[in-house]
């Protein structure tokens, strides 16, 4: 059953989402092919409870209004005005003074998407690893913005680009 409590925001949690409302799983996983992780029940406890939707909206390539509000029609909820518009350009950039491909050290292939670990958790394992210019590459299908985040808000630098349609390669390193 529904906890109708819960009003569908861009600042909600993945998690908190599922929890109340079940049922959406299916929804979110019709919307962007990157959600079937959803599935995996290690990355739904763990992605899920730090994915807001606005990153979750970053990471699937959907509008953020388009997508809180197919959500909330889904549950019966009026939609929302006007939402910020959301680009991925705020995850790329330019070649920052710091990356020089020499220094990638290590790199995670997450295209599969077959690990029960969060890309964030091995990034954060292999980094301890490494000295401090020393980078770690990852490689996914969709800009993996929680994960991004996440690591900013740990101090980490990072950098992505968009290589193709669907693939982005995205570097991290600690900062100096």
């Amino acid at each position: 059953m529904s906890d109708q409590s819960l009003e569908i925001h861009p600042s909600t949690k993945v998690a908190q989402l599922l929890d109340a409302y079940p049922e959406l799983e299916d929804v979110l996983i019709r919307m962007a092919p990157p959600f079937k992780k959803l599935k995996n029940p290690i990355l739904r406890k763990s992605v899920a409870k730090v994915a807001t939707l606005k990153q979750a909206a970053i990471a699937g390539r959907l509008d953020l209004s388009f997508m809180i509000n197919q959500l909330r029609e889904a549950i019966g909820q009026a939609p929302l005005g006007a939402m910020e518009a959301i680009s991925e350009e705020q995850y790329l950039g330019t070649t920052p003074s710091w990356f020089d491909s020499s220094c990638v050290a290590s790199s995670i292939d997450d295209r599969a998407g077959d690990s029960d670990e969060m890309a964030i958790t091995r990034i954060l394992r292999a980094l301890t690893d490494l000295d401090a210019r020393q980078v770690v590459e990852l490689t996914t299908t969709f800009l993996p913005a929680p994960g991004i985040d996440a690591a900013r808000t740990k101090g980490l630098l990072t950098w992505t680009v968009r290589e193709e349609e669907e693939l982005y390669k995205t570097y991290f390193t600690r900062s100096s």
